[in-house]
């Protein structure tokens, strides 16, 4: 069976100046990197182009599966929305003129509308129609409704939309409460990419946050059940290394991509 493609979430080395981001990857044997629009917009104030990060992605070879992310837009009414939807478009524009295959969409933090989001999303896999990009609904495990699986497949489900798809991450099916066997509900295709990480044993997952995540393998996650779930359904994609730890951001990002590669191959390939 084909194996997993796996990809460096830039988050994993996120004080790193951009085009070092991709050299990074590269060096380390990624055959993906995840941008994140906060780093493309700052790498644009400093005098760079699109067209720079669209040369220096091609000169090492390597693919974005999605860039990060697009927000305020789930709960947005519609009086509000056309100045939302300027935000969205102008982060559509970059994603597509990097190439990426995908855009993250996350969930609202608080209680959510889902037939309003879900008709906010039919409205954001329409634009991506127009840039040639899919946008992926993520859930999150430590906000208050859409923090696992079947929320995310609610969502999916009541956009009526053959394209719509979602963003796995173990760690939010540990936080959220919600268990890794969701991932065998799923088809292959409404996944569009699965980030990669562990989690400590302490503190309590309910308690735990983005910079509590671990190197795959260092934590108490079933990564071998995740990624066997995984390949139940067909999913050949990228695995994405992401991780927020500010010990991670303070060493040399080339050893952390090259250590993050190692781990990643040894808890998915068991």
């Amino acid at each position: 069976m084909p194996g997993f493609r796996y990809s460096l979430n830039a988050s994993t080395i996120r004080t790193t100046p951009l085009l070092l981001q991709i050299t990074a990857a590269a060096e380390a044997g990624y055959e993906g990197i995840e941008l994140w629009h906060s780093d493309i917009d700052l790498f644009l104030q400093h005098g760079g182009t699109l067209a720079d990060i669209r040369r220096a992605l091609s000169d090492h070879g390597l693919q974005v599966p999605s860039t990060i992310s697009v927000k305020n837009w789930f709960e947005a009414p519609d009086d509000s929305f056309p100045g939302v939807k300027e935000e969205i478009l102008r982060r559509f524009e970059q994603a597509a003129a990097i190439a990426a295959g995908f855009i993250v969409a996350g969930p609202p933090a608080g209680r959510a509308d889902r037939r309003n989001g879900a008709r906010r999303y039919r409205d954001l896999l329409q634009i991506g129609r127009t840039f040639g990009l899919v946008p992926a609904f993520e859930y999150l495990g430590f906000v208050a409704d859409l923090c696992t699986i079947e929320a995310a497949v609610d969502v999916l489900n009541l956009s009526e939309d053959p394209d719509a798809c979602l963003v796995l991450d173990p760690f939010h099916c540990h936080v959220g409460g919600g268990s890794m066997r969701s991932v065998a509900k799923l088809r292959a295709a409404q996944v569009a990419v699965s980030h990669f990480n562990d989690a400590p044993a302490e503190p309590a997952a309910a308690l735990q946050r983005d910079p509590d995540r671990v190197m795959p393998g260092d934590g108490i996650l079933d990564l071998k059940l995740y990624c066997d779930q995984l390949r139940r359904i067909g999913y050949t994609g990228f695995l994405s290394l992401e991780l927020f730890r500010p010990d991670l951001w303070a060493q040399d990002p080339a050893e952390v991509a090259r250590r993050g590669l190692e781990k990643m191959r040894a808890a998915a390939e068991t």
